[in-house]
């Protein structure tokens, strides 16, 4: 469906007040095309900040996370604004780090402090951890939302733990190794782990040239270096080569 028909839908059933319809229509979507038809419909002001906060009320959890994080910055404080505290925990419990970093860094600071306080303490800490990585380096749009292995680790422990962990981490495909010291020593991927033997440990299968970047490289030089290797993820290391995050392909793209 193009975006005219689109928005054109859209707006008859609001109109008509057709919930149920509406969520199956936006259901059936990609987050940024929905993105696109409410900015489009709130910029014209065809629809007002009661019925956007509504429209996202219809949408799945997961759902109206990916749109929220695809909104430009006004539509997200209001957003923020008309969200209950329960809403907004839901809505930020489906973030990647990454993209609430990026959301929070845009917002007024009574915007901020609500949405610092709809998360746990941990993911808060984590958050302002990485809001204080200088603008445009590595470390302010990295994820710590990845998959370790240890090198010890067999494979079918490794697959064990993918299960276990990666419901939650941006990417599962590429897996870090690393040692008792956190230090990056080796990656393996999903499809190395798929054509070994059960038994086989994961340092007998990993590749132990890694690229990365540290913490402090500039991210347009990261956003290359994932260019020019046609990589998903790039790991991102402090000074004593301890992994403290990843760049995804998609944050590469933003920044290029």
């Amino acid at each position: 469906m193009d975006t005219a028909m689109l928005i054109s839908t859209v707006t008859r059933l609001i109109a008509d007040k057709k919930w149920a319809a509406l969520k199956l229509e936006l259901s059936q979507l990609e987050a940024i095309d929905i993105a696109d038809c409410l900015f489009a419909l709130w910029d014209d002001e065809e629809i007002g900040d009661d019925t956007l906060a509504l429209i996202f009320r219809v949408l799945p959890k997961e759902l109206a996370s990916e749109v929220f994080s695809e909104l430009d910055n006004d539509m997200q404080q209001v957003l923020v604004q008309a969200f209950s505290d329960s809403e907004l925990r839901e809505i930020m419990s489906e973030l990647y780090l990454d993209d609430a970093v990026d959301i929070i860094e845009e917002m007024p600071a009574n915007a901020v402090k609500r949405l610092l306080q709809a998360v746990d303490s941990d993911t808060r800490k984590t958050i302002n951890h990485l809001l204080n990585y200088p603008e445009n380096s590595a470390g302010s749009i990295m994820t710590t939302e990845y998959v370790s292995l240890r090198p010890d680790m067999t494979v079918a422990q490794s697959f064990e733990r993918i299960r276990k962990t990666g419901v939650d981490k941006e990417t599962v495909y590429t897996c870090y190794v690393l040692d008792g010291s956190r230090r990056l020593v080796g990656i393996v991927t999903v499809k190395d782990l798929l054509l070994a033997d059960y038994e086989q440990t994961v340092s007998e299968i990993m590749e132990d040239h890694v690229i990365s970047a540290n913490t402090l490289t500039d991210r347009e030089e990261v956003a290359h270096t994932l260019s020019r290797y046609a990589f998903l993820a790039l790991p991102i290391v402090d000074g004593e080569n301890r992994l403290v995050g990843i760049v995804t392909v998609d944050d590469a793209i933003d920044v290029l």
